[in-house]
């Protein structure tokens, strides 16, 4: 299936980490994150990919016009250099194709101005491309084919620190304070799988997730799968942080060609 990544982006959350990359070029370890996104997509045998480009789609570009495989691959190096010899390879079969969706189009609008890139699919993959799992994505397919509906995503439990305050309006006390309490909330991943009859729920610049997904839910076609376990979406420069630091411990979760899968039963089943 073809893999539409959602990378144009301003990224202002993460300004604080820099202004001179686009978000999805961000490093974690030797490779952005929207190459770790890819790879984790290529794992599961997906490896047509379209880039929905927008804020600095041009250094996006120029990273993989330029890419070289011997940063991230074992090689063999012979003949004074003269002669390289790659052990393992990582992008040999991937197809990308690069798309301008525009410096300033929400999702919803990358989206419907890449439709003609998708061919004759019935079914395509969409991501946010700054989320990182150890999901295992036959699985969360299988699901999604079985419920068949026009739209299934991925929900996860948000990582939320925050404390709920009330206070006496007239004085300015603080009359109580408790954590907040997110047992019972999913967020959604960024994880879809989408079929064609998707584009017939947009109106001109509507948002992915808003006005169409409402309509979905009225007409009982939209999905959620819920899971468990590893999921981090890198919105802030802290979440960089913690990717980093996952990186360099060396088996990060989210390499899932490196490591054993996740169990099956961190997926549980649902509808909206």
């Amino acid at each position: 299936m073809k893999v539409v990544l959602f990378c144009g982006g301003l990224g202002l959350r993460l300004r604080d980490y820099s202004n001179s990359v686009p978000k999805p070029m961000a490093p974690i370890g030797y490779r952005p994150i929207l190459w770790h996104v890819m790879r984790y997509f290529a794992h599961f045998g997906h490896r047509e990919f379209i880039l929905c480009l927008g804020y600095q789609g041009d250094l996006i570009k120029q990273y993989f016009l330029n890419y070289n495989e011997c940063t991230s691959n074992d090689f063999v190096f012979s003949d004074g250099g003269k002669t390289l010899s790659l052990v393992s390879r990582d992008i040999e079969d991937w197809k990308i194709t690069f798309a301008d969706t525009g410096l300033s189009s929400n999702i919803g609008e990358r989206l419907l101005a890449i439709e003609k890139y998708l061919g004759d699919d019935k079914v395509f993959l969409a991501n946010y491309a700054d989320g990182l799992t150890n999901l295992d994505f036959g699985s969360y397919l299988d699901f999604a084919v079985k419920q068949d509906k026009v739209a299934t995503f991925v929900s996860v439990k948000p990582s939320l620190s925050y404390h709920i305050t009330r206070t006496d309006n007239d004085t300015g006390l603080v009359t109580g304070i408790e954590e907040l309490a997110t047992s019972d909330l999913w967020i959604n991943a960024g994880y879809f799988v989408l079929k064609r009859e998707i584009f017939t729920y947009f109106r001109p610049g509507e948002e992915l997730v808003m006005e169409p997904f409402q309509r979905l839910i009225r007409e009982k076609q939209l999905a959620s799968y819920k899971y468990n376990g590893f999921f981090v979406a890198m919105d802030t420069f802290k979440d960089k942080q913690v990717l980093d630091k996952l990186h360099e411990r060396g088996n990060p979760p989210w390499e899932v060609w490196k490591n054993p899968g996740p169990k099956l039963e961190d997926g549980l089943a649902g509808s909206v």
